[in-house]
């Protein structure tokens, strides 16, 4: 199945800058760019104003006229990239969460200022990350260019998440040809994860990094600090990308991301992939 590449674009900024990374990310992976874009009724709920009249509504000529500007544009600047547009009726949220069940990947943009002050993401970025059924690119952070050269950085822990993240890092890192980087933070000197020490936590994660792509450059580093989530925002300034999964350790029972990362996906200082395994609903 060759599954696309899916971007919601409404003309915004931020989903223009998703645009562009779901290009870049759609040629990295020989895989068509499906750009989206999810419209309510006129209204805003989707209802019609008769309760008997149960009618879709229409596209609209602007949309399609902004959905075939912006596809012309990336395939200019992409070459040998494949795309297509199609506008579909219901909130952007909701069509990328069901897009997301045939898709290779879903790119959102962000939008915020940075910091550790208010929820950054968006409505729209937040529902995709949390309840998508494939992997999630949060291009952050808005506004700015996003970094082309630099490692694909990624936490560990010793948890399921983090075992799959793990894997998605390493197969980003080797697509790229860029290094991966696998971080472990632990409160202070001697403390001990729940699955053990620290130094065998990240052996086990090279290890599996390796694995699967013998030629990959991989380093690890153990991080000192009373906050994960802030460390690990703090280290993603050096990378390209961080990698996060969709439950860590420590989490509000109900939560579908963790707490770590959760704050990587509204804070950091590189676009974030959020690792969902492919076609679980959320």
């Amino acid at each position: 199945m060759d599954r696309p590449v899916v971007a919601g674009v409404d003309g915004s900024p931020a989903s223009l800058g998703a645009a562009e990374e779901a290009a870049r990310a759609a040629v990295l992976r020989a895989r068509p760019l499906h750009l989206v874009h999810g419209y309510l009724h006129p209204l805003g709920y989707g209802v019609p104003v008769n309760p008997y009249d149960l009618g879709v509504p229409a596209p609209t000529e602007a949309a399609q006229a902004m959905l075939e500007r912006v596809a012309g544009d990336l395939a200019g600047r992409w070459p040998g990239l494949r795309v297509e547009v199609r506008q579909v009726p219901g909130g952007p949220g909701a069509t990328l969460v069901e897009e997301s069940s045939r898709a290779e990947l879903v790119v959102v943009g962000s939008r915020g200022l940075g910091g550790f002050t208010g929820l950054l993401l968006g409505s729209v970025g937040t529902q995709v990350a949390a309840h998508a059924r494939c992997p999630v690119l949060v291009v952050r952070p808005a506004g700015e260019p996003v970094r082309a050269e630099g490692p694909v950085l990624v936490g560990v822990d010793g948890s399921e998440p983090a075992e799959l993240a793990v894997g998605y890092a390493a197969d980003e890192a080797a697509r790229r040809g860029a290094a991966l980087v696998l971080v472990h933070v632990a409160p202070d000197e001697g403390t001990r994860t729940p699955d053990g020490d620290p130094d065998a936590v990240l052996a086990t994660a090279i290890a599996a990094a390796r694995g699967s792509h013998p030629g990959l450059t991989v380093t690890a580093r153990t991080i000192r600090a009373d906050s994960p989530a802030r460390a690990l925002v703090e280290a993603s300034g050096d990378a390209a990308l961080a990698v996060v999964g969709t439950r860590g350790r420590g989490g509000f029972t109900g939560m579908l991301l963790g707490s770590v990362s959760q704050a990587l996906v509204q804070h950091a200082r590189c676009p974030v992939l959020v690792a969902h395994p492919y076609g679980q609903a959320r």
